[in-house]
């Protein structure tokens, strides 16, 4: 099974879902089954929320230097994110991070700035 599209709720397409889940919907999926030929609608749905503190975590040192993670970088380092784009970085839009292998990151000493988990639809 396939998933190809992914919509947040008051995008096109979730008007009836949003109105039926209401603030618990956080997205809608269609997935797609070339066996069977159907195509399925799906929903992702918030059933619990509780308090909770984030604890700091520091940067994994045994990182293979070939991984690839995703670092923020601000509008006006434009010099750190010339040296990033001549070291191969790709810049991810929808995401607002750039990505590039661990040990540019850690060559260039921004081991602080890597976001730490993967961002949505990458």
């Amino acid at each position: 099974m396939e998933t190809r599209t992914t919509l947040r709720p008051g995008d096109r397409g979730t008007r009836k879902l949003a109105e039926r889940y209401g603030k618990r919907l956080v997205c809608v999926r269609y997935r797609y089954d070339p066996a069977a030929g159907r195509r399925y609608t799906t929903v992702e749905l918030v059933v619990a929320e509780a308090p909770w503190t984030p604890v700091a975590r520091r940067p994994r040192a045994n990182r293979p230097a070939e991984e690839m993670v995703y670092v923020r970088v601000g509008f006006g380092e434009e010099v750190l994110r010339a040296k990033m784009k001549a070291l191969g970085a790709i810049w991810r839009p929808q995401h607002k991070v750039w990505e590039l292998p661990w040990g540019v990151v850690r060559g260039l000493g921004i081991e602080d700035r890597v976001v730490a988990e993967q961002p949505r639809g990458i």
